[in-house]
C-alpha cells in the first residue's frame, strides 16, 4: 500500500512538467512545436492562454500509471518502466489530441529502452528475447501500417513496447498485442454508443497500445 501511494504521489509530481510536454508536441504535421509551459489547471504561465488537455487528467493519469508500477512491477524492472511510463504519458494524450506520434518522442524512447533493457535483467538470452520481440511487433506494425490504416508513428512505438514485453516471456508479449485489440475494440465502441464517432472515424491507436502494453506487464508479475 505505501509503494502504491507513493508512486501515486510520484506521478503526480511528474504529471505536471508532462503536461507542458504534451501542450508542446500536441500539433498537427509541419506545425512548430508550442512553447508553452502549462499548470496542472491548462493555463500557459507566459502567455495566459488556456491549451491541452482538460485540467488535472495528465496528473491524474500519470499518478494512477505511477501507482500501478510501484504496486505490481517487478522492483529490477522500474527503471526501463517507469522511463517508458513517462514517454507513453505524453505520447497517449499527443495521438489523442492530434493523431500521430512524433519522431522526437518515439526515436528517444527507443534509444532509451535499449539502454535500460540490460538493467531490467541481466541474462543475454532475455536481451536477445527483447530484441526478438521488438523486431516482431515492429515488423506486426509496419505490415498492417502497409494494408491497413495504421500510421507510421504507431510503427515507431511498437519495437520499445515489444521490448518490455519481452522481459516477461513470450506468452506476456502475445497477451500485450491482444490487449492492446480489446483495448482499441472496446473504446471504438464506446466512442460508437455514445455518438461520439462514426464507422469512419479514424482513431488514434496509440493509447490502446500503451495501455495493452501496461496491462500485460502488470500482469506477468
Amino acid at each position: 500500500m505505501f509503494g502504491a501511494a507513493l508512486g501515486a504521489v510520484l506521478g503526480l509530481l511528474a504529471g505536471v512538467p508532462l503536461r507542458s510536454l504534451v501542450v508542446r508536441f500536441a500539433v498537427p504535421a509541419g506545425q512548430p512545436w508550442r512553447t508553452c509551459a502549462v499548470t496542472p489547471l491548462g493555463g500557459c504561465v507566459r502567455c495566459g492562454g488556456r491549451s491541452g488537455p482538460p485540467p488535472l487528467t495528465v496528473e491524474a493519469v500519470a499518478a494512477a500509471v505511477g501507482a500501478a508500477l510501484a504496486a505490481d512491477a517487478p522492483p529490477r524492472w522500474l527503471p526501463l518502466l517507469v522511463w517508458v511510463a513517462l514517454f507513453g504519458v505524453v505520447l497517449g494524450f499527443v495521438d489523442g489530441a492530434v493523431k500521430r506520434l512524433p519522431d522526437a518522442l518515439t526515436l528517444p524512447l527507443l534509444a532509451g529502452t535499449v539502454l535500460l533493457v540490460p538493467l531490467a535483467d541481466h541474462r543475454p538470452a532475455v536481451w536477445l528475447r527483447c530484441a526478438l520481440a521488438a523486431g516482431v511487433l515492429g515488423g506486426l506494425f509496419l505490415l498492417l501500417a502497409l494494408l491497413a490504416p495504421m500510421g507510421l508513428g504507431d510503427v515507431k512505438l511498437a519495437p520499445s513496447l515489444g521490448a518490455v514485453l519481452g522481459l516477461g516471456g513470450w506468452r506476456t508479449v502475445y497477451a500485450g498485442v491482444l490487449f492492446m485489440w480489446v483495448v482499441a475494440a472496446l473504446w471504438a465502441v464506446l466512442l460508437l454508443v455514445l455518438r461520439r464517432a462514426g464507422r469512419r472515424t479514424e482513431l488514434a491507436f496509440g493509447p490502446a497500445m500503451l495501455l495493452g502494453a501496461l496491462a500485460a506487464v502488470l500482469a506477468a508479475d
